[in-house]
């Protein structure tokens, strides 16, 4: 039963829940408490816990819902040390997912997010496995253009071709899949949604936190990107760059998908994001600003796979 009536020391709950695990979510300013949507008791010291580590209001609230999901499941045992990563706390679909998209690799391997269908090429032909157009244009014409050259580009390479966005066009020109924003992906009809899912191509999805990778979840994506992990400069963002520390948590909960590490990676960063399980880092000004980016490319394709030869 629900602990409707709390019957522990919220306050002294919270408190255990940070000392447990402050070391894991280190460098976040508190944040306030978002006002409570129950009153079982587990539940508001795992929101005001979360708050206090710097998860934002919608984030807090998700996790504080789990934590309680959890204890209702296990028997009513708030388990401070135990930060929740069951997939069914958080209302995930099961496994076999009843909304799924066609599936991908598990491990996506280096992921180069590219500016234009030369570079898309050039990365595919230098062995990188996993490719994406991230082409900015508000020309549609172009924007197809560019699309099916891109798709042209990785023939005769076993890279992926994922297009960030312009979903239509990439159905157009046969490519393996397409990324979308939150934004994007929110946009999108339910009637989209289906041709999108009906054409077969993979959808992968950005997410920034527990509450986006839950949206992204209702969909089944083939993959989920979670960051940024770093700070970056390529793209102004609503939230703060995350951290290890948070991507390892989120990988977790995530085990049954494809996960992919984004924001601000560079290569002496790669051990200590792999240690979280994700299979894939995506890169941009690692190999477009490297002098050389074939051997840039090489090397961190090396740095993939250096953590699985050592262990």
């Amino acid at each position: 039963m629900p602990d409707t009536v709390p019957t522990v020391d919220t306050g002294h709950l919270a408190q255990q829940i940070v000392a447990h695990h402050a070391a894991t979510f280190a460098g976040f300013a508190p944040e306030p408490v978002p006002t409570p949507t129950r009153q079982d008791a587990t539940y508001l010291a795992a929101l005001q816990a979360c708050s206090a580590l710097g998860f934002i209001a919608h984030d807090a609230e998700c996790v504080a819902q789990a934590w309680q999901a959890r204890a209702e499941r296990t028997g009513g045992a708030a388990q401070p040390e135990l930060w929740p990563d069951a997939p069914q706390d958080f209302r995930l679909q099961p496994v076999p997912r009843a909304q799924a998209f066609a599936p991908c690799p598990q491990d996506l391997g280096l992921y180069a997010v590219l500016p234009d269908a030369e570079w898309v090429g050039r990365m595919a032909h230098a062995g990188v496995p996993t490719v994406q157009l991230r082409y900015k244009s508000a020309d549609k014409a172009a924007i197809e253009r560019e699309v099916r050259a891109a798709v042209a580009a990785v023939q005769g390479t076993s890279a992926l071709l994922f297009i960030n966005d312009h979903w239509q066009a990439a159905i157009a020109a046969g490519a393996y899949g397409i990324h979308l924003g939150q934004e994007d992906l929110d946009a999108l009809s339910p009637a989209d949604l289906q041709a999108l899912r009906a054409s077969g191509l993979r959808l992968g999805v950005s997410t920034h936190g527990y509450a986006e990778m839950v949206r992204a979840d209702a969909v089944g994506p083939s993959y989920i990107a979670m960051g940024a992990v770093f700070p970056t400069t390529l793209k102004k963002m609503a939230t703060a760059p995350q951290g290890v520390g948070r991507l390892g948590v989120y990988a977790r909960l995530l085990r049954h998908y494809p996960r992919v590490a984004i924001g601000g990676i560079g290569a002496e960063q790669f051990p200590e994001v792999l240690a979280t399980g994700v299979g894939s880092i995506a890169v941009v000004r690692a190999v477009v600003n490297a002098d050389d980016p074939e051997a840039a490319a090489a090397r961190l394709m090396l740095r993939m796979v250096e953590p699985a030869a050592r262990a």
